[in-house]
């Protein structure tokens, strides 16, 4: 299962599961999910340790007192603190309460946080759930404050308390409090929100729990994805109007309310054994097209990622003059002023400057290209000439057609495609990257901590790979290479951002778990190692 759902989907599911089952019967079901996931957490750790069940006015505070009786059944020492020690007078949540009380599980309130901590408990977190609107604050705010000073594990139910599901972000901005969970027990399905943005670094390890509820899930999906290609309106859904500087993050448009979470076995599903009757012009010829004068080593780089991926051939070409590979001497050179459409697939901007002679070269690879990687300066000058833009948008579409054009920017670069700024696409980055994707009719890699790519039809997917080695100049360009190499061989622009975004987070988490540490990675080093990668997919 790889599929993501909004919390829109979530509660339409769950309101449906309400009116038809038993009341408590999904609350009972969360809970068990919650409990086995505290119980397998506690067999990695030294024996003894207590659990301590934080619990939320809301239904998530239910599914947590309630797993807190079934570990104190099992053996473990469980007690409880409440934001709000009244508790919850109906519902499931009401339910929940009851039990509590008969049972005589102990229910404190915030104040009793501090003496609790001291025995270096296994923490549930049930305070807030996916319907958290506003930044914690008051109680909920400190309590997070000290589960972070005791660096207790703590086991989230459904999403860390304080991030949104939607886009992972931290409710209320950056500065707000959100819980650091090492596991997350995701209800009825996972959401985008697990595996984007500051998410990585608060949910952990993110297991789905299915609540009996997988064909009801498949069911929603498989209508919502007909629903939403029903609502297409065709050529005029794919542009909008520039968003204007400092405006609201471009998240206007929803897309499918179903994605996919891009991981191994889709990797490999994607990546079909060559044929033993192949040769060079089987795999296509990706021409990378940049490096002015001081940046000419970004081109090399990204011709290398295509060489990696298999491309048959790759050439080099710059707007200042031939530049040549000693190290890689497969690499061909191409004429700076070489047509576009001699070639199976363009990557142009990795290196290549802002002058008036890069604009122009732009300017022929969005009219001339068969099928175009859009990086780095490329992405510069269009966010920079509205004209330009408009006018290659235009070519894209009615020329080549979106399916074999991806734009690759990271969230400064899609800010200023956008006329915002960074802040409001890393709040919403699955929304930047479908605006991005509908205003210019072109596949979009939002680049950062989980990945986000986005078809100007709506559909979208997180890259479930990377990490942060990968913050070191150039290995976006490598990157932009290995895409081009995936159009060269036939993928779609969809499948080539997924695959080639994926193998290339691989790598330097590869290369991160080898070594104990993040630092230091070289962007040269990274298409050897994304050609490691390929070879673990096909054993």
């Amino acid at each position: 299962m790889n599929e993501l759902l909004t919390a829109a989907s979530i509660r339409r599911l769950e309101a449906a599961a309400l009116a038809a089952l038993p009341g408590g019967i999904l609350m009972a079901r969360a809970a068990e999910a919650v409990a086995e996931a505290t119980a397998r957490l506690a067999r990695t750790l030294e024996p003894g340790r207590p659990v301590l069940a934080l619990v939320g006015p809301g239904n998530n505070g239910g599914d947590a007192l309630l797993a807190a009786l079934r570990l104190r059944e099992r053996g473990y020492a469980c007690r409880a603190i409440a934001l709000r020690p009244a508790g919850a007078s109906h519902g499931d949540a009401g339910e929940a309460w009851r039990a509590a009380r008969t049972a005589g599980l102990r229910i404190d309130g915030v104040e009793a946080l501090r003496e609790a901590l001291e025995a270096a408990p296994i923490a549930i977190d049930g305070l807030f759930g996916i319907g958290l609107d506003r930044a914690l604050d008051g109680p909920a705010a400190a309590l997070c404050g000290a589960l972070r000073e005791a660096r207790v594990p703590v086991v989230a139910v459904d999403v860390p308390s304080g991030i949104d599901a939607d886009t992972g972000a931290i409710v209320g901005g950056p500065g707000a409090a959100a819980v650091r969970a090492v596991c997350t027990v995701t209800m009825i399905a996972d959401k985008p929100g697990l595996h984007t943005g500051a998410a990585l670094d608060h949910a952990g390890t993110v297991q789905v729990a299915g609540l009996g509820l997988e064909a009801q899930r498949a069911a929603l999906v498989d209508e919502e994805m007909l629903a939403h290609r029903q609502a297409l309106t065709g050529e005029h859904a794919l542009l909008h109007e520039r968003t204007p500087a400092g405006g609201r993050a471009p998240g206007a448009g929803p897309g499918l309310a179903a994605g996919r979470l891009f991981g191994a076995a889709q990797a490999a599903a994607a990546l079909p054994r060559r044929a033993r009757d192949s040769h060079k012009g089987s795999y296509g010829a990706v021409l990378a097209y940049g490096g002015d004068t001081g940046t000419r080593g970004a081109v090399l780089l990204a011709a290398r990622g295509a060489q990696a991926l298999g491309a048959g051939k790759v050439f080099v070409a710059t707007p200042a003059g031939e530049l040549f590979d000693p190290g890689q001497p497969q690499l061909m050179t191409a004429d700076g002023d070489a047509p576009f459409d001699r070639f199976d697939v363009v990557v142009i901007g990795c290196g290549l400057g802002t002058s008036a002679r890069a604009h122009a070269r732009l300017a022929a690879a969005l009219a001339q290209a068969r099928a175009l990687v859009l990086d780095a300066d490329a992405l510069n000058l269009m966010a920079a000439d509205a004209t330009l833009a408009t006018a290659g948008v235009a070519g894209l579409r009615e020329g080549h057609g979106a399916r074999r054009v991806v734009m690759t920017p990271h969230p400064l670069e899609a800010a200023r495609l956008l006329g915002c700024d960074a802040t409001h696409i890393q709040a919403d980055r699955r929304g930047a990257a479908l605006e991005l994707a509908r205003r210019f009719g072109a596949v979009a890699l939002l680049k950062g901590a989980g990945s986000i790519v986005a078809t100007p039809e709506g559909a979208w997917a997180v890259v479930d790979a990377g990490g942060p080695a990968l913050a070191t100049a150039g290995t976006g360009d490598v990157l932009a290479g290995m895409i081009g190499a995936r159009l060269a061989q036939g993928d779609d622009a969809a499948d080539a951002a997924c695959v080639a975004a994926w193998l290339h987070g691989r790598a330097a988490t590869m290369w991160e778990a080898a070594r104990g540490h993040a630092e230091g990675l070289s962007a040269a080093e990274l298409p050897a190692l994304a050609r490691e990668v390929l070879g673990t997919l096909a054993a």
